[in-house]
Formats: C-alpha cells, structure tokens, sequence
C-alpha cells in the first residue's frame, strides 16, 4: 500500500508573510528537532503544504516562515476522538490492577481538538480537581475496518504529542459521576486535547515504540516513561478499534498516560490551579504546551 502521507512533518500556523493560516512541512536538518523551540525563536521555514484536509495535504513548491505555531489539527478535521484507559503497564501494576486483556475505551468530543500554546480553558465544574494526562496521540490516515495488527500501520499517518485534560470529580466521585467511574463527560470539555506540536509520519517513527515521554507542570516533571511500556501498542490498538467499527480518516486514538497524574501524588494529590503550564513532550514528536485558564 502507497504511503499514507506525502510528508514527514505536518504543523499548522500562521504565516509571517501574509497572516494567513496554512498548513507546511518544516524544513530542519535534525533528526528530533524542537519544532516548538524553533517556532518560539521566530525564523522557522516550512515547505508550504495544501490540500482537501492535513493528510491528503502536499508540497506546492513554495517556502513560507512560521510567525505562530498551531496545533496542527482542527475539530473540524477530526472526526471523533478515542482514548485508551489505563495502558502503561508500569502504571496499571502500581494502582493495583491486573494487566487487562483488551483496552479500555472512552470517546471525546471532537470538540476537545485544540491549539498548542493556547489557553485552556477550564469551566466553573471542572476546576476544584483539574489534571493533566501526557498522551501519544496516533493519527488514522485512512478509513481502517478490520484491519489486522500486520496491516495496521498502514492506516496510521501518524503522532502528535496530546494532554488528555481531565476533571477527577467528574470522573470518580460518585455525587457526580454515579456509581461508576465515568470518563467521556469529565473528559470532553472544549479544547480538553490540545494537541502539538506536529504530526510526524510513520515513514519517521515507525510504530512508535520506545519514544520517552514527559510531562511537566509548570516545570516540574511529572510523568517520566516510554512507549515501549504501552499495555497496547499502535498496532494493537488501531487492529483491535477497527473492529467492526470504522476508524474514519483524521480520527485520534489518544493511546493513555503514564503514572505520575496529579491525582496520585502522594501524599496529596496536585490539581492544576489556574494559570498552571503544563508540556508534554515525546521523544521524536516534540511539545505540546498550554496554560489552564480558570473562567467564570
């Protein structure tokens, strides 16, 4: 089967030239660059990139210059947005869990899709328990039905490093989740996934294993581990989703976080407040970063 995308790097941003947003493939020499440190700087050239949607997007030919770096996809370009609970195997083993026999799946809105180095916002209900989860986000670039673990990366264009921001008390405590832990509505808040810094091909990264993330709160590393510990990896996840149900092309399958969340610190946990940094940064990927924004 033919690549699933014509470039190695996608970001999207706005453009020095002429204010517009586009889409581009940055041009640097390094094998992991910073594209968000290069963004920050000023002076990041991309080779200019269109098309119907991100992953069908190719070169025109033309150079341009980043003045702001945007996550690179949109809500409008993601179909629907689905999460894995609970898949490092180190994390699950600490909480006192079994190793699961099948992922563990919830959805978000698509809705939840937004920008790297924007302001999250967080409303009134989901700010006294506020947390963060660093998550390798796969990228479907084709329309996948049945597809065997063999065949997977096939479908898969690519990652993107995401924050699966979530609200505990929604999600645990039984005065407002009921008397099962529930996920999808804690979870899928606007922009509770940014995403960032860019889409990196699997012509890159392969399968995604043994890729170090990150996660840290204003400066303080929270979460520290690998894609080699996933319960479930790309291939496993994107065959076992696409049973019987159609992964449609831009959908995220948000592949779960390592220990270290803010609701596990002992001994205390450590909500997010507002104006709280959060990054999380893979290996090969890049950061992605925002401040949570408490709104009235």
């Amino acid at each position: 089967m033919a690549p699933v995308t014509a470039w190695d790097r996608l970001v999207r941003y706005v453009s020095a030239k002429d204010g517009k947003v586009r889409l581009g493939e940055p041009i640097v020499s390094d094998s992991k660059p910073d594209i968000d440190a290069l963004a920050q700087k000023g002076g990041l050239k991309v080779k200019v990139l269109e098309g119907p949607n991100p992953i069908e997007a190719k070169q025109t030919g033309e150079e341009d210059e980043v003045k702001t770096l945007l996550g690179p996809l949109t809500p409008q370009d993601v179909p629907i947005v689905r999460c894995i609970g609970l898949n490092y195997k180190t994390h699950i083993l600490e909480t006192g869990f079994d190793l699961p026999t099948n992922p563990t799946l919830f959805l978000k809105s698509s809705m939840s899709v937004a920008d790297t180095r924007q302001p999250v916002p967080i409303p009134p209900l989901g700010q006294p328990k506020c947390d963060y989860e660093g998550e390798l986000t796969i990228v479907i670039g084709r329309d996948a039905l049945n597809v065997s673990e063999a065949d997977a990366l096939d479908y898969v264009a690519g990652y993107v490093s995401g924050n699966d921001v979530s609200c505990r008390d929604w999600q645990m405590d039984k005065d407002k989740a009921g008397m099962m832990p529930q996920w999808s509505f804690s979870k899928s808040f606007d922009k509770y996934a940014p995403l960032g810094p860019a889409i990196v091909s699997t012509k890159v990264l392969g399968d995604a294993k043994g890729l170090k993330l990150q996660t840290f709160v204003n400066g303080e590393e929270r979460q520290s581990s690998n894609t080699s510990d996933l319960c479930f990896g790309v291939r496993q996840l994107v065959s076992f989703l696409s049973t019987g149900q159609t992964l449609l092309k831009g959908s995220l399958i948000m592949t779960g976080t390592p220990g270290g969340v803010g609701i596990g610190m002992k001994p205390e946990p450590k909500y997010l407040r507002d104006g709280d940094e959060v990054v999380v940064e893979i290996e090969g990927i890049g950061k992605v970063v925002n401040k949570m924004e408490f709104v009235k």
